[in-house]
């Protein structure tokens, strides 16, 4: 981003931006890009990030996801909620042969059309869900799979399966040949959502009726990690 940019964002004056991004540079966390100015975070920011997330809390919550991953068999993810986004932060690798769905983690949840989305979109009202999908904003529907929700009545329909189910789950939705189940973690202090639990894989092995099947596991999971989650600071 631009200096400028940063500085109107952060609501500081531009000689204090100038003065951080100095220092910044200096202790190895940001670059300036020479072709265009421009500054760029850098490798050490996201090692400092690992090198958290190895040591705060992952042991208790990676055991559970573990535990569901050889249960299931398939990709175990957990995504953290932070004010209105759903960051896939933790995950697990239950397949250990043939065709495997293993995505890049750090990524925010699409609210619009994955199971994690809907098992958190679900726990609001309408309205509310709504307005989180439009803040998000929606990508180009030709990414989506080809049985993503199409419109806002079709996502308010899978949020009303979600609730009466208890959890959510699509089938070729986020992508073709991908099937996922979602259901999501409370803060057991006041039973706010922290976090939303997901098993995905191939559609091939995720079939409706193994989605079911594998839907006991995933709500006692979730259960056990929002007990856990007050000894996690992943979830702080």
């Amino acid at each position: 981003m631009p200096m400028q940019t940063l500085a109107d964002n952060l609501q500081i004056p531009k000689s204090a931006t100038h003065r951080m991004l100095g220092e910044l540079i200096r202790l190895g966390y940001v670059r300036q890009n020479p072709e265009n100015s421009r500054y760029q975070l850098s490798t050490k920011l996201v090692a400092m990030g690992l090198g958290y997330l190895s040591s705060a809390g992952t042991d208790i919550v990676q055991s559970v996801l573990d535990r569901l991953a050889q249960e299931s068999k398939e990709l175990v993810r957990l995504g953290i909620i932070n004010d209105s986004r759903l960051t896939w932060i933790v995950k697990s690798q239950g397949a250990r042969s043939g065709l495997r769905y293993d995505p890049d983690m750090g990524r925010d949840a699409p609210l619009f059309y994955t199971a994690s989305g809907h098992a958190w979109l679900a726990q609001l009202s309408e309205s509310e869900a709504l307005a989180m999908v439009e803040r998000q904003g929606i990508a180009d529907p030709a990414e989506f799979g080809p049985n993503a929700p199409r419109s806002s009545e079709d996502l308010l329909k899978c949020l009303q399966r979600a609730r009466e189910y208890g959890y959510a789950w699509v089938e070729e939705s986020s992508a073709v040949g991908t099937s996922a189940l979602a259901a999501v973690v409370f803060s057991p202090g006041d039973g706010h959502c922290i976090g939303v639990l997901s098993i995905a894989g191939p559609s091939a092995r995720l079939p409706l009726n193994r989605i079911h099947a594998l839907a006991p596991l995933l709500l006692s999971a979730a259960k056990e990690l929002s007990a856990a989650s007050q000894a996690s600071e992943l979830f702080a």
